[in-house]
């Protein structure tokens, strides 16, 4: 086995630390605000750990994160349009993403580039559509408006990143399925499916993330205070840090809306992790 040299093992080494550092160091910011009690404001100096170690901060978030508004709805609001578009995206994507994957039709080269560009645009371009569609459907300010808006967001990627799970399934299990007498319905819910999961564990995550961390572009399809996601709040708390507000609030707000997130990694932890080191099947 060939050996890395000395001056490389430190040079990699090193980087691996820069990066390290580069993830790690922001999270600790914010968790150190979190439990921080000696902030009546913005905090004015860098340090490491809390002056004076508090749970209020947590506390009053919990109680009243958002005007009019309590955290429980704000959880609810974020989980249902997060897990609304995720499922939709990975439901719908999963369809458009066999047939592109699978079939050959009219269109279908033109139809891969125009998602593609899809999937490279700024959230801006889609806003104008949108926009019209949903408030002709009577239905823009609601919370269901809000999980289409996150799911014709997240489309595109899941298309790709599906699309590319059904190709690398080698045809000849779905021939040979074919040949046991099972229909396009069975052995792709059989055999396409789950050869694919962890692809599609990924296209869900992202398409999750995407909706449960945007706060931009939701505030034009949202009117009432209880339509409001917890990212919002988020946003709407930075808004008004140039008041007498602690920032302690901001961190520990941001520390539980993680919460969600880190317990869903840990519940897909083994798929991703199959995906990242053996990838798609057929590779």
């Amino acid at each position: 086995m060939h050996k890395m040299p000395v001056w490389r093992q430190i040079l990699t080494q090193a980087s691996l630390l820069a990066i390290g550092l580069f993830v790690i160091v922001p999270i600790w910011g914010i968790a150190r605000l979190a439990f921080d009690g000696s902030l009546k404001s913005r905090p004015t100096d860098f340090y490491f750990f809390p002056k004076q170690f508090s749970m209020v901060a947590f506390l009053e978030v919990l109680h009243h994160p958002y005007p009019s508004v309590d955290f429980s709805i704000l959880l609810k609001n974020s989980l249902l349009v997060s897990f609304g578009a995720a499922i939709l995206a990975v439901i719908l994507g999963a369809s458009l993403a066999y047939a592109f994957a699978r079939f050959r039709f009219p269109g279908r080269q033109l139809g891969l580039f125009v998602l593609l560009l899809a999937a490279f645009l700024p959230l801006v371009a889609f806003m104008t559509p949108l926009y019209i569609v949903l408030s002709l459907l009577k239905i823009r300010t609601t919370l269901l408006g809000l999980t289409i808006v996150y799911t014709a967001f997240a489309m595109p990627f899941c298309i790709w990143n599906m699309r590319s799970a059904f190709q690398a399934i080698p045809k000849e299990l779905e021939e040979a399925a074919f040949l046991d007498g099972a229909g396009i319905f069975t052995t792709f819910t059989r055999v396409t499916f789950p050869l694919a999961l962890p692809s599609i564990a990924v296209a869900g995550l992202i398409a999750f993330l995407m909706a449960y961390s945007e706060f931009t572009i939701g505030w034009l399809f949202v009117e009432k205070a209880s339509t409001v996601t917890l990212s919002m709040a988020i946003y709407s708390m930075v808004q008004e840090m140039g008041g007498p507000q602690p920032w302690s609030y901001l961190g520990s707000l941001a520390v539980i809306m993680s919460i969600p997130i880190v317990i869903i990694f840990l519940i897909l932890q083994r798929t991703l992790l199959e995906k990242m080191l053996f990838g798609n099947p057929g590779d």
